[in-house]
């Protein structure tokens, strides 16, 4: 779980995602940690700053490969895509 302590998230977080995301899963974050905080640094990049509501609800778009991660992203235009996830994160399901 040391991946969610480095994203940011808190110990009551932390417990309610244990109870959230299937533990294959979890082992599979943690496995592949830098590239999970490779896709979180590109959303940092991009002026996302509501990042661990993203993780929370999209943890697995976060195991994409970060070229494939970053091109969802960057198909739209910049300022107005940042301004419609950082309002409603849901806005990620249509990307």
């Amino acid at each position: 779980m040391k991946i969610l302590e480095k994203i940011g998230f808190n110990p009551n977080e932390i417990d309610e995602l244990k109870e959230n995301i299937p533990s294959l899963i979890m082992q599979e974050l943690d496995k592949e940690e830098r590239l999970v905080l490779n896709n979180i640094d590109i959303l940092k990049e991009l002026d996302i700053n509501n990042y661990p509501l993203i993780f929370k609800n999209y943890y697995e778009m976060f195991l994409m490969d970060s070229s494939v991660f970053k091109e969802v992203f960057e198909k739209y235009d910049h300022d107005d895509l940042i301004d419609k996830i950082n309002k409603n994160v849901t806005i990620i399901e249509h990307l």
